[in-house]
Protein backbone atom coordinates (compact mmCIF):
# COMPACT_ATOMS: atom_id res chain seq x y z
CA UNK A 1 0.00 0.00 0.00
CA UNK A 2 3.00 2.40 0.52
CA UNK A 3 3.26 2.71 -3.44
CA UNK A 4 -0.23 3.85 -3.87
CA UNK A 5 -0.20 6.30 -1.08
CA UNK A 6 2.50 8.04 -2.55
CA UNK A 7 1.01 8.14 -6.12
CA UNK A 8 -2.07 9.47 -4.76
CA UNK A 9 0.14 11.98 -2.68
CA UNK A 10 2.00 13.37 -5.87
CA UNK A 11 -1.15 13.78 -7.66
CA UNK A 12 -2.38 15.83 -5.22
CA UNK A 13 0.57 17.72 -4.64
CA UNK A 14 -0.10 18.20 -8.94
CA UNK A 15 -3.64 18.83 -8.46
CA UNK A 16 -2.13 21.63 -5.65
CA UNK A 17 0.05 23.07 -8.46
CA UNK A 18 -2.30 23.63 -11.12
CA UNK A 19 -5.00 25.25 -8.69
CA UNK A 20 -2.36 27.15 -7.36
CA UNK A 21 -1.45 28.71 -10.92
CA UNK A 22 -5.04 28.67 -11.85
CA UNK A 23 -5.37 31.08 -8.85
CA UNK A 24 -2.32 33.02 -9.60
CA UNK A 25 -3.41 33.59 -13.00
CA UNK A 26 -6.76 34.88 -12.61
CA UNK A 27 -5.31 36.79 -9.47
CA UNK A 28 -2.29 38.62 -10.66
CA UNK A 29 -3.05 38.95 -14.94
CA UNK A 30 -5.78 41.98 -15.73
CA UNK A 31 -6.92 41.48 -19.58
CA UNK A 32 -6.39 44.80 -21.23
CA UNK A 33 -9.83 45.56 -23.23
CA UNK A 34 -9.80 46.69 -26.56
CA UNK A 35 -12.39 47.81 -29.08
CA UNK A 36 -13.93 44.81 -31.13
CA UNK A 37 -15.20 45.36 -34.95
CA UNK A 38 -17.27 42.85 -36.49
CA UNK A 39 -17.98 43.01 -40.46
CA UNK A 40 -21.50 41.97 -41.43
CA UNK A 41 -22.50 41.42 -45.19
CA UNK A 42 -25.31 43.42 -46.87
CA UNK A 43 -27.30 40.25 -47.46
CA UNK A 44 -27.97 39.74 -43.69
CA UNK A 45 -28.89 43.34 -43.48
CA UNK A 46 -31.63 42.90 -46.23
CA UNK A 47 -35.15 42.14 -44.77
CA UNK A 48 -36.16 39.18 -47.09
CA UNK A 49 -32.36 37.95 -47.82
CA UNK A 50 -33.05 34.48 -45.98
Amino acid sequence: MPTLFRFFATLAILAGLVFAGMFALATFVEPTPREMSVSIPASKLQPGGR
